[in-house]
């Protein structure tokens, strides 16, 4: 007679090595590779969380790199685990796998570990914010509360150079396709030839950010990609007013595995009881002013004219450019990176940090 409870499969432990069962392609340089445990165990993790691989590596030191990726799957799913991976110019243990993984093949883990997880949070409502590979924690999380049957309401926003280079853009646009509560909003640095592309291009900024979710400040935020990316998203939030203990991030290339190896946000923001002087150099004419104030709103203040457009760091009709001193700016495009490192900047989103000279 056929037992009707069996016993419960085991929980897989990494001291058993994976075996690999597919290698999916993305797009270019980028692969999904799922695995099962060879004894049947399952998987049990936090959405969100990675796996260290230790991959093969001939001529490193003892033959072997270890690389941590995000768990791309849903534990929601636990007979398989899946990583997606992106090889960057310089990678190494991403080559390998592109070039030579293969099903059948087994290799060595370390994990499930990582804090960057909502599974214990109780918020009704989320912004997913991603930049390439980054999207893969978001894929997990979204698959999870999907899976659970949980009312979603999710703006999820996924930053990639092209639209052929958004991961997971199909599998996304089914699950979207079957509730409300799935906003995907997708920005592109430039369109694919011949393919016109009428969403968000550009680099991320604040006016898109209130575009695509005009209730952010109610959103428990997730951030996910290259540091210089997380700290525009930070930049923009923190000039919108928005509550930073809601905000959770983790870029893609050091996931945190303890509250001990938590980086210190030390992000700049402006402080309206904290003075700052700014010197007009042209001008000769020095303004002492609070951190909150502008650089344009300094020379105004003053009687100078500083020519200004839109006043939301777009147009950069206010550029002028600063030879001495610090300021933090927050800009929506209006200004290049060739420009910042040539000491540009923009006076209408510009706050000094104490002492800055410029030429007006």
């Amino acid at each position: 007679m056929k037992d009707l409870n069996p016993p419960l499969a085991a929980t897989w432990q990494d001291s058993e090595t994976l075996e690999c069962v597919s290698v999916v392609p993305e797009m270019p340089n980028t692969a999904s590779f799922t695995f099962r445990a060879p004894s049947a165990a399952l998987f049990a993790y936090q959405p969100g969380q990675f796996l260290t691989l230790e991959i093969p590596a001939p001529g490193q030191p003892g033959g072997v790199v270890h690389r941590t990726y995000t768990i791309s799957s849903s534990p929601s799913r636990p007979r398989s685990i899946t990583i997606t991976a992106k090889a960057q110019a310089d990678s190494i243990g991403t080559l390998w796998m592109l070039d030579n993984l293969q099903p059948g093949m087994r290799i060595k883990a370390i994990g499930p570990a990582g804090l960057f997880t909502n599974a214990r949070s109780t918020a009704g409502k989320y912004l997913f914010i991603s930049a390439g590979s980054g999207i893969t924690p978001m894929m997990s999380m979204t698959t999870c509360m999907w899976d659970e049957g949980r009312n979603l309401d999710i703006v999820f926003i996924n930053c990639a150079k092209r639209p052929s280079e958004i991961i997971f853009r199909q599998r996304l646009e089914q699950m979207a396709s079957r509730t409300q509560g799935l906003d995907l909003k997708f920005v592109v640095e430039e369109a694919d030839p011949y393919r016109p592309w009428t969403g968000y291009q550009g680099q991320f900024n604040q006016l898109m950010l209130g575009l695509m979710a005009p209730d952010y400040l109610d959103r428990e935020v997730y951030c996910c990609g290259p540091e210089p990316f997380m700290q525009a998203v930070r930049d923009a939030l923190t000039g919108l007013g928005y509550d930073m203990e809601n905000y959770h991030q983790e870029s893609f290339g050091a996931p945190v595995e303890t509250e001990a190896d938590q980086p210190d946000l030390d992000d700049i923001i402006p402080d309206e009881e904290t003075s700052a002087e700014i010197h007009f150099a042209s001008s000769g004419i020095t303004a002492k002013v609070a951190e909150t104030d502008t650089v344009l709103a300094a020379a105004r203040s003053v009687g100078l004219n500083i020519p200004s457009g839109c006043t939301f760091g777009v147009c950069g009709t206010c550029k002028v450019r600063k030879t001495s001193g610090e300021v933090h700016m927050v800009h929506n495009g209006g200004i290049s990176e060739d420009d910042i490192e040539a000491g540009y900047i923009l006076a209408c989103c510009s706050n000094p940090i104490g002492k800055v000279e410029v030429e007006v």
